[in-house]
């Protein structure tokens, strides 16, 4: 058997990554761009956001591209992927939540989460294995995910339906998707300290509160689902589908 640091490498692949203008996303682009990636494309929202870590990309040595759209709009999706070649690797980082009480959920709210961390996510997977597909050289998914993708939580009803949802995707796609040598995974982390995430995570009771339930006793960082995104999508997981790879420090196990 041989084992050696480029199992873990993705030297000659092309890595789409959705939401990489900050936060999670970002991360994992940089991240790629050091595991050896020839081509990171930069998909997200805001121009000036991903020229800033395309910036980054270029400098670890990927070649970088960046393609503005709107994930909760097919066309905007379908549009972006016709503007490269081929994608060996999409990462599925974009997504929101809006905490309240169940009671107190209206279908703004609704059906503003699902159409980003549902919908959005299902036809972003899917332009993206068409180009797999047409390609005929294998590839895979890695759909950044949630520990409440795996549990219940107070005041987070949508949220955790929506992850959910992700999980019964990736456990389909990772069967019907095998036969083409398509491996579809989802990364599910804990909270994850960002600048969107800092306020609430700082907050003494609210904080405190979530803490309390992370057995680690912290936090999760960026890099560590960087890392983590850069495993599943590597050789090193070659047997990894239909399956989540759960980053919560002991949260779930409870």
């Amino acid at each position: 058997m041989s084992f050696g640091d480029s199992d873990f490498r993705l030297e000659d692949r092309t890595i789409a990554v959705v939401g990489a203008g900050r936060g999670i996303g970002a991360g994992v682009a940089e991240a790629c761009a050091a595991a050896g990636a020839e081509r990171v494309v930069l998909l997200g929202r805001t121009q000036s956001d991903l020229a800033a870590v395309a910036e980054t990309v270029a400098e670890r040595g990927s070649e970088a591209q960046i393609a503005v759209c709107d994930v909760t709009s097919t066309e905007s999706i379908v549009s972006a992927f016709e503007q490269f070649e081929r994608v060996d690797v999409l990462v599925e980082a974009a997504g929101a939540n809006q905490p309240e009480p169940f009671v107190d959920v209206d279908e703004e709210t609704f059906d503003r989460l699902f159409a980003l961390n549902v919908r959005g996510v299902f036809f972003t997977v899917q332009a993206a294995v068409k180009k797999m597909l047409a390609a005929q050289r294998g590839g895979v998914v890695v759909i950044v995910s949630s520990q409440m993708g795996h549990v219940g939580a107070a005041s987070r009803s949508v949220y955790c339906a929506s992850k959910h949802a992700l999980e019964g995707l990736t456990k389909a796609l990772g069967v019907e998707l095998a036969v083409a040598g398509i491996r579809v995974v989802t990364v599910a982390p804990t909270f994850v300290r960002t600048a969107m995430t800092a306020a609430q995570l700082d907050d003494p009771e609210i904080g405190a509160e979530l803490l309390a339930q992370i057995p680690r006793g912290r936090f999760g960082e960026v890099d560590e689902v960087a890392r983590a995104v850069v495993l599943a999508a590597s050789p090193a997981a070659s047997l990894m589908t239909g399956s989540s790879l759960i980053l919560d420090g002991g949260w779930t196990a409870r």
